[in-house]
């Protein structure tokens, strides 16, 4: 796991999967600028805007959400050291992908899992 560039005054901490790292490295960079601000805006805003993240219903996991034109980009994270993300102060970004179906969510939701649980968190 490896973890963004932090700052004393940030409120989180994120780090990111081999996986996610993966999904990020493929991306354009005009999409890597979008990621760049959810990034910053999880690790320096304490109340975190749906715009952003999303609790996933009746999961443990979030969803990081990045709008680049048309396209919907997700990522399933974990909120490490607390139930709820906004008291949480290490968030772990599982995987990404392009949002196109509901389906396409729920095969990611268990590949997130699967990641999760691989981890041992």
């Amino acid at each position: 796991m490896n973890d963004t560039n932090t700052d004393k005054s940030d409120i989180r901490v994120i780090y990111k999967s081999q996986e996610f790292e993966e999904f990020y490295d493929g991306l354009s960079d005009n999409v890597k600028l979008k990621f760049e601000h959810v990034f910053n805006v999880i690790q320096t805003v304490y109340a975190l805007p749906n715009k952003f993240v999303k609790h996933l219903v009746n999961t443990d996991l979030y969803e990081m959400r990045v709008s680049v034109g048309t396209n919907e980009y997700r990522t399933v994270l974990f909120a490490i050291d607390h139930d709820n993300i906004i008291q949480s102060t290490r968030i772990l970004l599982l995987n990404g992908f392009l949002k196109k179906s509901e389906k396409d969510y729920k095969k990611q939701i268990s590949k997130a899992e699967k990641i999760l649980k691989d981890l041992e968190l």
